[in-house]
């Protein structure tokens, strides 16, 4: 190689990680920049609520990863950016770089009393705090509200996902604790459609088992504010609840919106196909603070992340060395998850030509459990 590079990769995320492996894969000088000092996989945190994991099995050690594969880790807060002296700037230092891969994640909408709500894809301990809620709730009885919002400048910046599968886990647990008939479950979501974007048959299966496991819906309303015990919807309508488990959508961050760096209208930087920011020589952005291109019905999804987190990696390497190959994510986008019932799972995946769900009873649950064991495995070790 004949020139040596410094990389700062900014996210200690599915992107973030995967990069900065790729990365050191091709001998490049690399340090990853996160605000804390573990992994956390949330698609297996949502087990966490019922006690079938722990926080501690859903979550990696950034230093032993940082040893094992040789990038220099630096825990700290990334806040922005001096792109004209190349420096990535932290809470507490700076950070020159080469090239600067963002994978920092994105913010959280903010809705009129959001800090009454839990959310299985905010801060790691408040999959902790869920399950402690949902064990006085499975003991005493009570109402149990579980939905997600969205963000109407960016509709790719959704995750309902977990929010089912956190609804059918604690509905599967209520079972098994002979608890069911205690604990009244409601889903709610702004949009008519929530889970839509699925595809026909995903949303087909989607409504069959909400009937069959007796969730109320409240669904095409926009939520106006949380309180301590209920939800307040655009009409004053109200849901009363004992926890509410929100998935608030994604939005930029304010360090991007207030950089120079590209940014679509919800504050996502925009990329092109290479996962180049538009524009920018040595700046790429990855994950869930990039924007995606595609159909209407793309979403922002950790498979993607992964991706991402490839393509950035071999791309900077190709720059780095004059190579002119490159590879395009856009290929990638697809609707693909295994969304987790607890007693089993459903396969749903779509694309731009068509749109598949395959029940998989019992086996679905254990083949996502085998998922997260083998990306512990194959990150700490390959």
């Amino acid at each position: 190689m004949n020139n040596k590079k410094h990389i700062v990769v900014v996210g200690g995320g599915f992107a973030g990680l995967e990069a900065a492996i790729r990365l050191r894969k091709k001998k490049h000088e690399v340090t990853l920049v996160s605000d804390r000092d573990y992994m956390f996989i949330y698609p297996v945190s949502i087990w966490i609520p019922t006690s079938r994991t722990t926080s501690k099995d859903a979550s990696m050690d950034l230093h032993k990863l940082a040893k094992f594969h040789g990038f220099k880790l630096v825990i700290d807060e990334f806040i922005g950016l001096q792109e004209d002296q190349n420096t990535a700037v932290l809470k507490s230092q700076q950070l020159k770089y080469d090239f600067l891969v963002i994978a920092s994640g994105a913010w959280k909408v903010k809705h009129s009393g959001v800090e009454n709500t839990l959310s299985i894809c905010g801060q790691p301990e408040q999959a902790e705090l869920i399950r402690e809620k949902f064990d006085a709730i499975a003991k005493n009885g009570g109402n149990i509200a579980i939905g997600f919002g969205g963000n109407p400048k960016d509709k790719s910046a959704v995750r309902g996902g977990p929010a089912f599968e956190i609804l059918f886990n604690m509905i599967h647990e209520a079972k098994k604790r002979g608890v069911r008939d205690k604990v009244n479950f409601t889903f709610f979501a702004p949009m008519p459609e929530p889970g839509k974007r699925m595809g026909t048959k995903g949303y087909a299966l989607l409504l069959k088992m909400l009937d069959k496991y007796k969730v109320e819906k409240r669904v095409g309303k926009k939520i106006k504010k949380f309180e301590p015990d209920q939800i307040v919807f655009e009409d004053d309508s109200k849901l009363h609840s004992d926890l509410i488990m929100f998935i608030s959508a994604s939005t930029g961050p304010k360090y991007i919106i207030d950089s120079n760096l590209p940014t679509n209208d919800a504050g996502f930087v925009r990329i092109d196909g290479t996962t180049k920011v538009v524009g920018k020589n040595n700046i790429y952005a990855i994950g869930d603070i990039s924007a995606i291109e595609g159909p209407e019905w793309r979403a922002k999804q950790g498979h993607l992340a992964v991706v991402k987190g490839k393509i950035a990696a071999y791309n900077i390497h190709q720059q780095i060395i004059g190579g002119s190959k490159r590879k395009d994510y856009r290929s990638h986008v697809n609707i693909m998850c295994v969304m987790d019932t607890g007693d089993g799972a459903a396969l749903v995946y779509r694309n731009d030509k068509k749109d598949m769900v395959i029940p998989m009873p019992i086996v679905g649950h254990w083949m996502k459990k085998a998922w997260g064991l083998q990306y512990k495995i194959t990150r700490y070790c390959c």
